[in-house]
């Protein structure tokens, strides 16, 4: 390849990953807002002690990125949260494909024929991140922020998209996740994995039997794009009071249609 070739994007050192490769000033400031964007409003003095940094560095940080507007500071409860312009950036994640405007209406008729909290998910770096949801007008509800992240075995929609994914990527992730236990009723063994995926793509749908949170349920189907390759993952989730095992079956065919609906 020729260096000319390669200035278009991609430098000589593209597949090299190690740490000699990345600015860690740079990381520094991504933890920043990782942490802010896993906890509601922290001082100063929180974040230096959660990320184990000088307060001086991370007050450098949170300047510059305030001054984006990246992040935003309560100036009376000297708090700082995640910004306006965090969300603008974020969003361009979700234009790659358009398919969370796709997926309002039917997400608003899932949680409208069902009663409970529809949401839509994909796959990102091996977990579920959560991309769009349709509360339900209960009081007892799930929640899932836009931006959350699960581990694939113990989520409907993560075991949905699992299960449709190519074999040689579905041994991938047996072999190299740790299936970490949530509850007693997590899967636990790369042998119940597999043969929890070989159920879900017989049946069409996914079922999270309160294998992340004891009492809450989940029914999960996945969505194709034009080729036939999973895309996302589209579900319903409430407490297994609500959800209890006589009406899996009926809530199963719903989902299942809004899925069939949205998949192009």
């Amino acid at each position: 390849m020729s260096d000319k070739k390669r200035l278009r994007g991609r430098p000589k050192s593209f597949h090299d990953k190690s740490a000699q490769n990345r600015i860690q000033s740079l990381d520094r400031a991504l933890d920043v807002l990782d942490c802010l964007a896993h906890k509601t409003g922290m001082t100063l003095s929180e974040i230096a002690e959660y990320l184990d940094q000088a307060p001086a560095t991370i007050y450098r940080i949170l300047s510059t990125f305030e001054a984006r507007r990246v992040v935003e500071m309560d100036p009376v409860r000297q708090e700082w949260f995640i910004g306006a312009e965090s969300f603008r950036i974020g969003s361009a994640f979700l234009r790659r494909t358009g398919i969370v405007e796709r997926a309002r209406p039917y997400m608003r008729e899932l949680m409208e024929e069902t009663g409970e909290t529809a949401n839509l998910g994909v796959e990102v770096s091996g977990n579920v991140m959560f991309i769009s949801q349709v509360e339900t007008h209960a009081n007892i509800r799930a929640f899932f922020p836009p931006g959350a992240n699960s581990p694939m075995h113990a989520s409907g929609i993560g075991k949905a998209l699992l299960a449709h994914a190519e074999p040689a990527r579905i041994e991938k992730y047996i072999a190299q996740k740790e299936l970490e236990n949530f509850t007693p009723k997590t899967i636990s063994t790369r042998d119940e994995l597999r043969d929890e995926l070989a159920k879900i793509k017989a049946q069409g749908f996914a079922f999270d039997d309160e294998e992340k949170s004891t009492g809450m349920r989940c029914i999960a189907a996945p969505v194709f794009n034009v080729y036939g390759e999973v895309v996302a993952g589209i579900s319903i989730s409430g407490p297994s009071i609500r959800l209890p095992l006589e009406r899996i079956d009926q809530v199963s065919k719903i989902v299942m249609g809004k899925a069939a609906l949205l998949s192009v």
